[in-house]
């Protein structure tokens, strides 16, 4: 118990200082975190909004693919990643592997399922409401999927906010497809991992002390947006 906190004090030491590993520790996985959540929520959410709109044969089929691939593991995204873009991998000559490039592409894969299924779960009430209504006054499709969105604005967003807490905490793709390289490819998560492996608990105990912080201010966002959904 003693080493704990003595652990949790140092621990507290290092993050008021604005230690500089820290701190290039928390960038890194802010930094990939946010740029796989934009590019992924900008391919995720036209692509819920399309399923919802439109009938097409096998869509039933593609629901349930997608929703198998919401417990899809992170290691199985990473092999598949790794095959790609290691050096005998199709894309090997574009040197992908051990970057934060690398650690982008898997946890855009991994999170286009995510905000898709909750897009779709988001704008399919809405979508009964009010694209009617929109095509009877002259709207476009586009024009109709417009006010769709518009309208479930607070449940994509909490879509999205779900998603990047995801992908923030997630460790086997950054592993596999990062490297873990220090200054560079090493996340929160790779180096709790690192650290607790070494025996040395005082970063681990400062990076889970922002992961909860991180966790905390996204539930609440999540909360307060979900307090505005539709009923």
């Amino acid at each position: 118990m003693g080493v704990f906190v003595d652990s949790f004090i140092s621990a507290l030491h290092m993050m008021v200082a604005l230690d500089r590993s820290l701190l290039e520790i928390i960038y890194v996985s802010l930094r990939v975190s946010i740029l796989s959540t934009v590019i992924g929520s900008f391919v995720a959410i036209p692509l819920g909004i399309f399923i919802v709109l439109r009938d097409f044969p096998g869509k039933r089929f593609v629901l349930t693919v997608l929703n198998t691939l919401l417990s899809l593991p992170t290691v199985t995204i990473g092999l598949f990643v790794y095959t790609f873009i290691s050096r005998r991998g199709i894309f090997g000559a574009w040197d992908l592997l051990y970057t934060q490039n690398a650690i982008i592409i898997g946890q855009v894969i991994l999170l286009i399922p995510i905000v898709t299924v909750f897009t779709i779960s988001a704008v399919s009430r809405i979508s009964e409401r009010y694209r009617p209504t929109a095509l009877t006054l002259g709207a476009s499709h586009i024009g109709a999927a417009w006010v769709v969105m518009k309208e479930g604005k607070y449940g994509i967003i909490s879509a999205i906010v779900m998603a990047f807490g995801r992908v923030i905490s997630e460790v086997g793709i950054s592993m596999m497809l990062g490297g873990n390289a220090k200054g560079f490819t090493r996340t929160m998560t790779t180096a709790m991992a690192l650290e607790y492996d070494k025996g040395e608990f005082v970063l681990s105990i400062a990076l889970g002390i922002v992961l909860l912080t991180i966790s905390f201010l996204l539930n609440f966002i999540v909360t307060r947006l979900q307090g505005k959904l539709p009923v």
